[in-house]
């Protein structure tokens, strides 16, 4: 009974999607882990660095509502994550084989427009195929410790050892491999979801019987408005991070690159604890509270980058306890749109969610982080994403609570209230 629980299709699933998102992420990582090398071949300056992730982040962002929206439309999922997984293991050959700017620019904008929407669509497949019980811890999972595994933790190590061996464009081959024997997997293991259980997911849930919702009528929910503003700023938070730090260590703290990979690696770590505590603790104390919390704490980590001048474990260790802010990432874009409004547009709404942050932060903040940094030094976009953070951290406060655990007892307490009310004096 245990085996067959553990090897159920919902595990299976998970494992084979997790696994496809988190080379997504190595993908998208890449780009900014290869910075040091590639500016020195192709004379990058800071504001072309920018440029790489907020064009990215633009594509990513259209990509995420637009492309989202037409699967939701269309009923049917596993032909767009055929599509994405083929498509943006091309485009990292293609950036391999750049030899220039422009070139390696629209490479990476193609890449981001198809991994946009793969989580959102990914997420929606494992809505149906969830138990109850999972579908929030199974959403951290797949959106966090993936990614972080392979994205932040393998990637540095991998990609900098590769590129110092063999050069930065066999670095970007080697990323692509993985994402075509993902094509054969998902091909091969995982169905398109039944009908009937999406119809069933579509109107369950704390979002009601699944009214028709157009963009408008998202953005006339306090919930849903307030996770786009929470995405603009963490999501540029995290952008500036893996689009800076890593030249941040190595001109301006002047760290080698492979000590460098190291602490990069040490936040990727954080990053695939935090997919198991963040949410875990949000389902027990609430999602606001640790929304707040662990948002406020992930200044920690660039403000240690900046200022911290002793050992670099040490700092590395106060990074790895700032970079748990990466937790808050399935919350305010899946588990607290799917707890507010029907599951039937739980594709859509993650995907707005996505677009605000990836337009706005992701790109926007990016990119005039990287304009500032050449005006002053690369000390300005790592205090930039301090206060990102911070800001996040203060806007989630205006959260309404959503998990389950604390709706009942607030519920439980209003009735018990009313009931007292009620009695004669």
């Amino acid at each position: 009974m245990l085996k067959s629980r553990v090897f159920s299709y919902e595990n299976r699933v998970l494992v084979l999607l997790g696994l496809a998102f988190g080379i997504a992420f190595f993908d998208r990582n890449s780009g900014t882990i290869l910075v040091p090398f590639i500016e020195q071949d192709l004379h990058l300056d800071n504001t072309q660095t920018g440029l790489l992730g907020s064009g990215l982040s633009i594509t990513w962002a259209l990509g995420a509502y637009l492309i989202a929206r037409w699967s939701d439309a269309s009923g049917v999922r596993k032909p767009f994550l055929l599509g994405f997984l083929l498509i943006f293991s091309v485009c990292s050959f293609i950036s391999g084989l750049s030899h220039s700017f422009p070139v390696l620019l629209a490479s990476r904008m193609v890449m981001g427009a198809v991994e946009g929407p793969f989580l959102p669509v990914c997420l929606a497949v494992m809505a149906v195929e969830s138990s109850e019980r999972r579908r929030g811890i199974n959403a951290g999972i797949m959106q966090n410790f993936f990614a972080s595994v392979l994205g932040q933790s393998l990637a540095p190590l991998l990609l900098v050892a590769l590129a110092q061996q063999f050069g930065w464009r066999s670095a970007f081959y080697v990323a692509g491999i993985p994402g075509l024997l993902c094509v054969i997997a998902v091909l091969l293991w995982v169905r398109e979801p039944d009908k009937a259980a999406q119809a069933a997911v579509d109107t369950a849930g704390l979002g009601g019987s699944g009214k028709r919702m157009g963009l408008l009528a998202m953005l006339k929910v306090r919930n849903i408005v307030l996770c786009c503003v929470v995405s603009v700023f963490m999501v540029a938070w995290l952008g500036m991070g893996w689009t800076f730090l890593p030249k941040f260590f190595t001109d301006y703290r002047h760290f080698s690159p492979t000590l460098m990979s190291y602490v990069m690696t040490a936040l990727g770590i954080a990053s695939a604890l935090s997919a198991f505590v963040v949410p875990a603790l949000s389902d027990r104390l609430g999602r606001r509270p640790v929304m707040v919390v662990f948002c406020l704490l992930g200044a920690l980590s660039p403000l240690a980058a900046l200022y911290y001048p002793g050992s670099p474990l040490v700092m590395g260790t106060l990074m790895f306890i700032g970079w748990f802010g990466t937790g808050t990432f399935p919350l305010f874009m899946g588990v607290i749109p799917g707890e507010t409004i029907s599951r039937r547009y739980a594709a859509t709404a993650m995907g707005l969610v996505v677009c605000a942050g990836e337009i706005v932060g992701g790109s926007g903040i990016t990119t005039l982080s990287g304009v500032l940094a050449d005006v002053w030094n690369l000390a300005t976009p790592v205090l930039i994403e301090a206060a990102c953070a911070l800001v996040g951290g203060l806007i989630a406060l205006l959260l309404v609570e959503t998990a389950p655990v604390r709706v009942s007892a607030l519920a439980a307490r209003r009735l018990a209230a009313d009931g007292l009310r009620r009695e004669p004096g």
